[in-house]
């Protein structure tokens, strides 16, 4: 059970190297194929896109909604470590903001089906928001902040704001294939440049 309290953010104690590297394969395969088939997919697609048989999947995660949880926490923090590295390895501190915007999106688009999900559970879907917005909040005030001290943007929009403009342009995303949130958010990032 201490995976799934782990998944729930309950942690006991640290896992081996090789247990989290176990763990993170198969969170990224129930993430591609919850983006395939949806969060209600078989146990058993998610373990042969693992390589692992269903009783693993049941041992690290016994419930469906430990799955989903283990998995929206698991791109949460993919996206949260994501900022620092871009800020550092990105021509500049506009281009790492774009970047990191451009993996939000991505984890939105695919990410709003399990929302659906777990928003049954209120007390279970205010704590995960929570930990979302604790989690990212920080790294995107971070690349604004950057951004806006390079000169590159204006400083009138606050990382909140940004977020919340950028998850409503991605409602809806996931289920219409003529609606490109990405070529609308890159629109929205491209107004926060300065006039030359």
């Amino acid at each position: 059970m201490a995976d799934a309290d782990e998944a729930a953010g309950h942690t006991s104690r640290p896992k081996r190297a090789d247990a989290r590297r176990n763990q993170e394969t198969l969170l990224d395969a129930a993430a591609a194929v919850f983006v395939r088939s949806g969060v209600e997919a078989a146990v058993r697609d998610i373990a042969a896109e693992a390589g692992v048989g269903t009783a693993t999947i049941y041992r690290h995660f016994p419930t469906r909604a430990d799955l989903i949880i283990g998995v929206y926490r698991h791109q949460v923090e993919a996206c949260a470590e994501a900022g620092p590295d871009l800020l550092a390895s990105g021509p500049t501190p506009y281009a790492a903001l774009g970047r990191w915007i451009d993996l939000f999106v991505d984890f939105l688009v695919t990410k709003h089906g399990l929302a659906a999900v777990l928003q049954s559970d209120n007390a279970g879907f205010e704590t995960l928001h929570a930990y979302f917005l604790d989690r990212l909040v920080p790294v995107c005030t971070r690349l604004l902040d950057a951004a806006t001290a390079s000169g590159e943007i204006r400083s009138d929009l606050s990382a909140l704001e940004l977020m919340r403009g950028v998850g409503n342009l991605c409602i809806g995303a996931e289920n219409d294939p003529r609606y490109d949130a990405r070529r609308l958010v890159a629109h929205l990032i491209a107004g926060l440049r300065r006039p030359d």
